[in-house]
């Protein structure tokens, strides 16, 4: 069993002298996420991070050791992104040069931000084991050094951090929920519950397409998928290592999957009600909270949100997942008599019911169409369910054959 103590996690917050490198984030209470789960819900802000991540914290730790030693010149790490910006500002601090391979499918906004922070960004491969394995041949000369995102004690203890402040600031905690990719976050902050707050639970959150941890813990071992494919790029690790899972076994109570469906509706209402952007690895414990697979009713809680690195695209396809979800963006396919004036027609009859028209097409070559007939489809943005239904029934009323196709 691997041995991670509480004496290696308050040396990791020690030697945390920079606040501009690491900061503690804030708590804050959700009356939304409280009043929906039954439980009294903090949520605890590491999306707050100058990197817009907890990763700095477990960076820093290692690039403090490794500045100690006389043997490394350059650091060596591969990243989706969020280890990738908090290895490049640990290296920049300790004076250490970084070179970060990333995957060719890296956002842009995540490659320019660890450019920014003064590493050297590789991009290979289609995803984080494509990366890892071209970042070791690269560390694999003298004077180098590879920072693992997970798979290192250093690591580790530098994110069980986050759970030092959570028990101070919420000292009454039941319930710490975490999202897993690798497993750093959560292996860290259960050594440090064990000693600190022993009877807290512990719940890991995956995303359902890049579950590894449950089936691990199944086999006594790691196990891996080849493509993890989920909005939640931050945990789309494919697979834990043998020190995380150890970890996670020996402390974590519950780990619960969430469809990217959910992992969506946590984004957008984290946006919404809360007022703060976090990306998909970060709203996977709000999801599960919202979910049946967790109860938390009665108890005091906090889901860490751990990273706010999220692509604009990416909110955008967040977006409009969500208002189609909620009926606020239907798409409506009309079948008319292809006249003159039918467009018109039907456009006023959505804008009197008050609703906008985003984008409308004609079409005429379908084999479902009869001789002089064709389809429009219409875009629409509505206030909700409601009003969408009105507007088809007004639509029908003068006499059209619609049909709602989102």
């Amino acid at each position: 069993m691997t041995r991670l103590t509480a004496s290696d996690i308050d040396d990791a917050a020690r030697r945390f002298d920079d606040p501009d490198i690491v900061q503690p984030t804030p708590v804050e209470y959700s009356r939304t996420l409280s009043e929906r789960t039954g439980g009294e819900v903090h949520l605890k802000m590491e999306h707050l991070q100058r990197t817009g991540s907890f990763k700095t914290r477990g960076a820093y730790r290692k690039l403090l050791t490794l500045s100690e030693r006389d043997d490394v010149g350059e650091v060596i790490a591969a990243s989706a992104g969020n280890h990738a910006q908090g290895v490049a500002l640990a290296a920049t601090k300790t004076g250490i040069p970084a070179t970060i391979v990333m995957p060719t499918t890296a956002p842009q906004s995540k490659i320019e931000a660890t450019e920014g922070y003064g590493a050297n960004v590789v991009l290979e491969g289609l995803d984080f084991g494509a990366a890892v394995d071209h970042a070791r041949t690269l560390a694999d000369r003298d004077g180098t050094a590879f920072v693992h995102a997970f798979d290192d004690p250093d690591i580790v203890a530098g994110q069980g951090t986050v759970a030092l402040e959570i028990v101070e600031d919420v000292p009454d905690v039941d319930t710490v929920v975490v999202p897993i990719g690798g497993g750093g976050l959560i292996a860290g902050i259960g050594a440090a519950l064990a000693e600190y707050a022993p009877d807290v639970r512990i719940v890991g959150v995956q995303a359902e397409s890049a579950a590894t941890v449950p089936e691990s813990l199944d086999k006594g071992e790691p196990l891996d998928i080849d493509d993890p494919n989920t909005i939640a790029d931050g945990i789309a690790t494919g697979g834990t290592s043998s020190l995380t899972l150890d970890l996670i076994d020996e402390h974590v109570d519950q780990v619960v999957t969430v469809s990217d469906a959910e992992i969506a509706s946590g984004v957008v209402l984290l946006l919404e009600r809360a007022k703060q952007l976090v990306e998909g690895a970060g709203a996977a414990p709000v999801a599960a909270l919202l979910s049946d697979r967790l109860d938390v009713a009665d108890e005091t809680v906090v889901p860490v949100l751990s990273g706010g690195n999220l692509d604009m695209s990416m909110l955008q396809t967040l977006l409009t997942h969500e208002l189609t979800s909620r009926s606020q963006l239907i798409r409506l396919r009309v079948r008319i008599d292809d006249e003159p004036g039918k467009m018109a027609q039907l456009s006023t009859c959505i804008a009197e019911r008050g609703a906008n028209i985003r984008t409308v097409h004609h079409y005429r070559a379908n084999d479902s169409l009869s001789v002089g007939e064709a389809y429009l489809v219409f875009l629409v943005e509505t206030s909700g369910a409601s009003h969408a239904s009105g507007i088809i029934e007004t639509i029908e009323d003068e006499g059209y054959d619609v049909e709602r196709v989102n």
